[in-house]
Order: C-alpha cells, then sequence, then structure tokens
C-alpha cells in the first residue's frame, strides 16, 4: 500500500475544480478509495492549510502513475500542479491550499444564500442591496399633483414626484413641476397636492424655487410624524457606481429603478442647455413622465442627486442635479429666499497637460502653465471687461488660492456680488493681477 500525498503551497484548483464541476469525476474518485479498501481523508491545520490524501494499493498506484506519465506528454500540467511526483513517489492527484477556513467556507456554500441581516463585505453587493437601499428612502417619496391652466381654463394635471427631508413637511423637487413658466418670468402655481406612500394625502405650498438649477422646495404640514430621508454626498461618485432611481412614473407610485452612474458631470452645454452653467449626475436608470423631482440614491440609501429630465429620443439617457449643488441651493433659499448667483462676464475653459500641449503646438506664446482656467472670450460691457481681462488669460489664482477648474473659481465667489475680488492670470510671459467686481446674474436671464 503506497500513501498519495502532496503538500504544496498552491491552490487546491486542478483537480477539485474539475471534481466540484463534474459528477462523474467525485465517482471516480470514490471508485480509485473503494478499489482496494482505499482510503481517502483530509485534514487542516492552525493556518488553514488543507490537506487531502489518499491510500491506493500498490498495483493501482503503478498504473495511476503510468497514467500521469501520458498525460504529461499529451498536456502542460498547469503551473499549480506539482510535476516532481517521481522524485519522492507521491502522485499529484490532490494539491493543498492556504485560504480562508474551511468550516466557514462550507457553511456558507451549503446554505445556498445569505443569512437573513447578514451584510455583503464592503463594496460588494449582496441580493438584498437595493431592496434596503430602497426602504430607507421609500417611504419619504412621495407623488405631487400640480392643477395646469390657463386664464382660468383648466388643462389637467402636472405629476411628478419629491422626497421629504425634514420631518417639519420640507419637500426637496423640481422647479418645472411647481412653478409656472410665462415667457422669461416665473411664477409659483401655490398649492401642490401631496401623497404619501402610506396613503396619507396633504395639501403642500411651494415655498422656494431656482429656474436655473430646476430645484424647489414644498412644504406641507402634518399633525403626525413624517418619514425622512438621508442626504447623502455626489463628491465621491465614481462613473459605475450603483445608483437607484425612485418616484411615481406615469403617477405609478413607489416605482423603484437601478441603474449606474455614467457620468459625474455632464455640463449643460454638452445637451444643448443655454443659460449658466450647470453639471448633471448622468445615469442609465429608467427615467419617465412623473419621475422628475424624485431622489437617486445611492446603495446606501442616501440621497445623492435629484432627477429632473431625460433625454427623450434615446434610453438609458436620465440626469440628476447632484444632491452637493441641491444643498448649497437649499442653503441659499434659507439665507435670502432665493439663489444668489455673482456674474462677471467670463467664457472659461479647463486646462490641463495634454490642452496646454496642444495649444502651444498652435501657439508658442501660450503662456507656460501646468493647469488653470483659459479664458476665450470676455463678455462686452461686463465686470470682467472693466476689470481689463482678455481673451487668451489663463486664471491661476482667485482670491488668493491657486485654482485649476471652473468649479472652483465659482465656489470661490459663491455668493459674493458687489465685492472686489483679488484674480492673478498669466497672459503670455508675465503675471498680471487684476480685481473684478461681480453683479448680480439676471435672475430671468
Amino acid at each position: 500500500m503506497k500513501k498519495v500525498h502532496n503538500h504544496s503551497q498552491a491552490p487546491l484548483m486542478h483537480l477539485l475544480q474539475k471534481i466540484q464541476s463534474n459528477r462523474n469525476s467525485l465517482v471516480r474518485v470514490a471508485a480509485i478509495a473503494a478499489v482496494g479498501s482505499g482510503l481517502l481523508w483530509s485534514r487542516s491545520d492552525s493556518n488553514h492549510e488543507a490537506t487531502i490524501s489518499l491510500l491506493v494499493p500498490t498495483p493501482l498506484h503503478d498504473t495511476l502513475s503510468r497514467s500521469w506519465q501520458f498525460l504529461q506528454q499529451r498536456a502542460a500540467v498547469p503551473s499549480f500542479v506539482s510535476s516532481d511526483y517521481s522524485a519522492n513517489g507521491n502522485l499529484p492527484l490532490f494539491v493543498s491550499r492556504v485560504g480562508l477556513n474551511p468550516s466557514f467556507e462550507s457553511e456558507k456554500e451549503g446554505s445556498g444564500n445569505v443569512k437573513e441581516g447578514a451584510k455583503p463585505c464592503c463594496g460588494c453587493l449582496g441580493r438584498d442591496t437595493f431592496a434596503v437601499a430602497a426602504a430607507k428612502v421609500g417611504p419619504a417619496v412621495v407623488n405631487l399633483s400640480v392643477p395646469q391652466g390657463f386664464q382660468g381654463l383648466s388643462l389637467g394635471k402636472s405629476i411628478g414626484s419629491g422626497t421629504i427631508i425634514n420631518s417639519d413637511g420640507t419637500i426637496l423637487t423640481c422647479a418645472h413641476l411647481v412653478v409656472d413658466f410665462h415667457g422669461r418670468k416665473v411664477s409659483q402655481k401655490g398649492k401642490v397636492d401631496v401623497t404619501l406612500q402610506d396613503g396619507r394625502t396633504f395639501e403642500g405650498t411651494v415655498v422656494n424655487a431656482d429656474l436655473h438649477s430646476d430645484i424647489a422646495i414644498v412644504k406641507i404640514k402634518s399633525k403626525t410624524p413624517l418619514p425622512t430621508a438621508k442626504l447623502g454626498s455626489s463628491s465621491k461618485l465614481r462613473p459605475g457606481d450603483w445608483v437607484v432611481a425612485m418616484g411615481c412614473p406615469l403617477s405609478l407610485q413607489n416605482t423603484i429603478t437601478a441603474g449606474i452612474v455614467s457620468c459625474v458631470d455632464r455640463k449643460s452645454s454638452d445637451l444643448g442647455l443655454g443659460g449658466m452653467r450647470r453639471e448633471y449626475l448622468q445615469t442609465d436608470c429608467a427615467i419617465n413622465a412623473g419621475n422628475s423631482g424624485g431622489p437617486l440614491v445611492n446603495i446606501d440609501g442616501e440621497v445623492i442627486g435629484v432627477n429632473i429630465m431625460k433625454v427623450m429620443a434615446a434610453d438609458g439617457l436620465s440626469f440628476a442635479v447632484p444632491i452637493d449643488s441641491v444643498i448649497k441651493i437649499i442653503e441659499h433659499f434659507k439665507k435670502s429666499g432665493r439663489v444668489v448667483r455673482p456674474w462677471v462676464g467670463l467664457k472659461m475653459l479647463d486646462l490641463n497637460e495634454m490642452i496646454v500641449a496642444q495649444l502651444k503646438e498652435r501657439d508658442p506664446m501660450f503662456p507656460d502653465v501646468s493647469k488653470g482656467v483659459l479664458v476665450p472670450m470676455v463678455t462686452p460691457g461686463s465686470p470682467a471687461d472693466h476689470a481689463g481681462f482678455n481673451p487668451g488669460d489663463v486664471v491661476i489664482e482667485f482670491e488668493g488660492k491657486p485654482v485649476g477648474s471652473i468649479k472652483e473659481v465659482i465656489d470661490l465667489m459663491g455668493d459674493k456680488v458687489g465685492v472686489p475680488l483679488k484674480v492673478v492670470v498669466r497672459r503670455k510671459d508675465r503675471l498680471v493681477k487684476l480685481t473684478v467686481i461681480p453683479e448680480e446674474a439676471n435672475p430671468d436671464m
């Protein structure tokens, strides 16, 4: 009787994978162990190193050895299987592995499902990931219905969605749902019918609305507790992150769709939208009429955007206002009742090393910078024009801080209207210091 034993540090994959995927292989191993009262056993040590051994009669061992030699000549042996059996007389039917505790893996594989309440590993999707995320926000998602009319003539209702973000009855939604647009003028529709997921109905009032961002606040009063949703952060989102869109498309309440983030900074100009520069989250979640104003949720059950539109001629192209922008808008609402936006009259372009290199090829006199914000155009008669900006200037410093993107410039301006701001630009081969005094952007622009 010879003992077949191989105790290497390589993974137990070659044969065990075949056994697990092929019932006949398992039967053959059992048959080998049965011939001549063969014996098959396994053990593991304190380092979780599993070893499987097989005792077979000597004649059978010789036969298997010749078969193994034949197989080696016909096909290359995988790198994780030891082929040096002739030196020690061991037939490499099995190899050992180092891994997780076998008892843990057996319990997990044998159960056939994840235990109730068990959490998947960090960054992994579990069978309940979307359901749990939706359950956290779902009760706070509401259906909004707004009567439409023109000069006293009823034209039906406008249907959309919203999210209760405060227990005082504050509802976050989109502006185009709850305000009227008469040319360039905006007038609040006033009353809004609000229906909660649990069936309760309220009459809401439009408190604030901002046309440019398409964000609005509706308020309801309730004597009983209201469910609320937690606001997350959109700054750490990456293309490919999973998200859930919630709302009431076509008045179908409690509708949930899932998808991924396709782009985290889709510019309004990319969509052919005029006016001031905005950025959106682009997703492939299914969005339809009635989803407007509903929340975009991450897998942690946090609101990270407000769904506002989709491309009608295509599928999988939906857009949401990032929650970080929404939070700033809400702060403006609380501070002044409207969003105050400074305007300087500059068209700007983010620079990076690749764009700079290309511009230098076209114009050797282009400023020697590695990053910054290029000014390709200055609006005549604007604050920037009065400050002395020229087309071709590269903004490298704003209010004493280095800048490398338009977003940084906008953040530094904040709501500073009528306040002198110090700017440093590189013009050709020299530095120029300028002072610009922003004006408030025309709210009807």
